[in-house]
């Protein structure tokens, strides 16, 4: 029988890795069995992380600190996971951010925040492991974390710099996938609706958000954990090689009104 979905030996990078969806993702290409590198900028939590990735799953893993934002520290992040495995096949850009006020009120430092962590930090990792690994390689799977919100706008959280920055990530990975492409590289997104994380528990559970979810997703509830991982591990795997530019909701039906 053929495991379409086997990721054994391969090598992944997961930002974004100390909570949440970043942990679930990379928990579910270590279940498929992927080597995982945690990346984000608290390290207690990704040595955590990547001790339980580990001792539950057998799999070799890596935490590494870097700040997105800092492109010094985006290649030493890959120079040091090249160091370790020499390779790197997979990629979850997953690190982000949202500011949350209504328009005429938000800052330009809000703003250039937004767009310098969300969409230039998920181009900065992008370009650097496409250079030191997957180009070189001939090789290499991309998924960029956007949103439901970089496909749509919203009345009920005023959140533009947000929808500006995922909107840019869409189209990011469109042009990304053109060009890279010919490296057997492909670049995909995901575009995440409502999914409890530590950042949006509480938001989420307000009788104003749950009234919301019944009115405006067709499944009438939020994303539980786990139901974003067959999505990553589907566009992570080598026999999806001739999906990419593709922007996949999972999303309870949001956009699909």
């Amino acid at each position: 029988m053929k495991n379409y979905f086997d990721l054994k030996g391969q090598v992944a990078i997961v930002t974004g890795c100390s909570t949440g969806l970043g942990v679930q993702m990379a928990k579910a290409l270590a279940n498929q069995g992927a080597n995982i590198v945690a990346v984000a900028r608290r390290q207690n939590l990704i040595d955590e992380v990547a001790k339980q990735i580990a001792d539950e799953y057998g799999v070799e893993t890596l935490a590494v600190r870097c700040d997105i934002t800092d492109t010094a520290n985006v290649e030493a992040m890959v120079d040091a996971v090249m160091e370790k495995f020499g390779r790197i096949d997979i990629l979850i850009n997953n690190a982000g951010t949202g500011a949350v006020a209504p328009a005429e009120d938000i800052t330009d430092e809000q703003f250039a925040n937004e767009m310098n962590i969300d969409l230039f930090g998920s181009f900065r990792v992008a370009r650097a492991v496409a250079k030191k690994a997957m180009i070189p390689a001939k090789y290499g799977r991309i998924i960029n974390i956007a949103s439901m919100y970089g496909l749509v706008g919203n009345k009920i959280a005023g959140s533009s710099p947000y929808h500006a920055a995922k909107g840019g990530v869409v189209n990011l990975t469109r042009a990304l996938a053109a060009e890279w492409g010919k490296y057997s590289i492909t670049v995909n997104a995901i575009c995440p609706g409502y999914f409890y994380t530590p950042l949006t528990v509480d938001t989420l559970n307000s009788e104003f958000f749950q009234q919301n979810a019944r009115t405006m997703i067709p499944e009438e509830r939020y994303g539980n954990e786990g139901e974003l991982d067959t999505a990553a591990v589907f566009l992570a795997s080598p026999n999806s090689a001739y999906v990419t530019g593709v922007n996949l909701p999972v999303d309870g039906g949001y956009t699909c009104m």
